[in-house]
């Protein structure tokens, strides 16, 4: 029995040592600096006619994947909030009418923003959709989810801290060539609060007519960052006025809907929705969190209603990363992740994605959830029945990368680049899904990260040899990628008992 403990022992330390464990890539940019496209690039290009709709995106309307949310702006005067659609390109037969607002901000006054809901959609069907009116009208189209189901195939992409600069630009156009059906946004929308005063609300409107290539077209789930606070007491219109711009979030929430009454959510910040074979959950981290503030109340209900018999993949969006070895941002999750972890090792979350530090990383599947202050263990450590924790802060904005990452690389940290790029997240059925990272390798796209990524829920339900693999095999905790410390105190534990 030693003998064959210590032989497998060697051959442990032998494939891990060997590159198996976290990795920091030395993957150095050399092109597109850090810079926001100039206004007038074709990227910000105004469309045609007189008021025509511009900055038009969609979201999903509603719990189940069967509505639509669709926004634009008109740049002159309200105009007409319909929304005429149908089956065939160029045939209406349904017809939605919806609402406009607009604000101001400092001196800037937007546009007329237009919000339009479609509901009882059909799943998994291409609709084509108009908005405005004569020579000014405009056509785009959509695709609806397949009916949630535990094995409904569907891809996701991934995007965070995007911006408007060149690097943004290759993250979107790679992006809009992934095949994926659906962008799971992580925070960081346009960077207008890099500007002041007029210019904000400039960069806002030049942020949307920059997405719209893929907004239009497919719904992004949007999330909040710190770059979409806003708060700018200096902004003082005249002597008159005793506060600048205070409001948080003011631009974002005029400008992008979501559906957070369809989760029973109270603040369009933090919501959940179905879509496919997945409940998404999105989180705010600028918004209170801590016990018996309103996200916390919501999130502990929200929990009791994921079913992973129709949905089994549960996924988690939120801006700071809990888990983070860059030495930008190093430590800001720590207050959520104190709040919330506990939870999402208890409802096996299967994968929780961030953004906010501007580079890469995926973690191995681990946990901090038994130190209380004066006992516990206060390290992470590894746990097959916590997430996976990516960070995808990569999007490309004006403020560069963050290219510093502390070392030595922590033992929960899987790879790690600062580099700019997207994910996708493919799912196949309920037990396993593919997750790409792609670089954007100066203006080139490139797969660098890859994984298979296993259910947390399904994974105890499979054959009766891959429970006993699961529960007692050494390899196991090879295959989940731990390191060698991990392994040395596996074997070391196995030889004392």
């Amino acid at each position: 029995m030693l003998l064959h403990l210590f032989f497998s022992l060697f051959v442990f330390l032998t494939l891990i040592d060997n590159g198996n464990a976290g990795v920091t890539s030395s993957f150095v940019r050399s092109e597109y600096p850090a810079v926001d496209i100039p206004l007038e690039n074709e990227v910000f290009a105004v469309p045609k006619g007189y008021n025509a709709p511009q900055q038009v995106h969609i979201t999903q309307g509603d719990y189940e994947g069967k509505a639509v949310i669709v926004s634009w702006v008109t740049p002159d005067k309200p105009g007409s909030s319909e929304v005429r659609y149908g089956l065939s390109k160029g045939k209406y037969d349904f017809t939605a009418k919806g609402s406009f607002t607009n604000y101001t901000f400092y001196t800037y006054k937007s546009g007329y923003i237009h919000k339009c809901f479609l509901n009882g959609l059909q799943y998994d069907t291409k609709y084509y959709y108009e908005i405005g009116n004569g020579d000014s009208a405009r056509n785009f189209w959509f695709e609806t989810p397949p009916k949630v189901d535990p094995d409904a195939s569907y891809t996701f992409g991934i995007i965070g801290d995007l911006g408007q600069t060149y690097n943004s630009l290759s993250t979107l156009q790679h992006y809009m060539n992934s095949g994926a059906k659906s962008v799971l946004f992580v925070g960081d929308l346009s960077y207008a609060d890099r500007y002041k005063y007029h210019d904000v609300g400039v960069r806002w409107d030049s942020w949307g007519r920059f997405v719209e290539p893929s907004t239009a077209y497919q719904p992004w789930i949007w999330n909040t960052g710190n770059h979409e606070i806003e708060y700018m007491p200096f902004m003082v219109k005249s002597c008159n006025t005793a506060q600048g711009e205070v409001t948080m979030f003011k631009s974002y929430l005029y400008r992008y809907p979501t559906p957070y009454q369809a989760s029973n959510s109270t603040s369009p910040l933090w919501y959940s929705i179905r879509r496919a074979s997945a409940h998404i959950i999105v989180l705010s981290t600028y918004s209170p969190f801590v016990k018996y503030t309103p996200q916390w109340k919501w999130l502990r209900e929200e929990f009791k209603n994921v079913n992973r018999e129709k949905t089994p993949w549960l996924i988690v969006l939120m801006h700071v990363p809990i888990y983070n070895s860059n030495v930008a941002h190093f430590m800001e999750g720590e207050s959520m992740r104190s709040v919330f972890e506990a939870w999402f090792i208890e409802h096996k979350v299967d994968v929780i994605f961030a953004g906010h530090v501007h580079a890469y990383e995926r973690s191995y599947r681990i946990s901090n959830i038994h130190f209380n202050i004066s006992s516990g263990d206060p390290y992470p450590v590894p746990d097959e029945t916590a997430p996976v924790y990516i960070t995808v802060g990569d999007g490309g904005n004006k403020e560069g990368l963050a290219a510093r990452f502390r070392d030595p690389q922590p033992d929960y940290s899987a790879f790690r680049e600062s580099s700019y790029g997207h994910s996708t997240l493919e799912i196949k059925n309920r037990t396993h899904a593919f997750y790409h990272w792609n670089r954007n390798d100066d203006g080139k796209k490139v797969k660098i990260d890859s994984f298979v990524l296993h259910n947390l829920y399904w994974s105890g339900t499979e054959s009766s040899a891959e429970k006993v693999e699961s529960k007692s095999s050494p390899f196991t905790h090879f295959k989940q990628g731990f390191n060698c410390t991990t392994v040395r105190t596996y074997f070391g534990n196995l030889l004392s008992t």
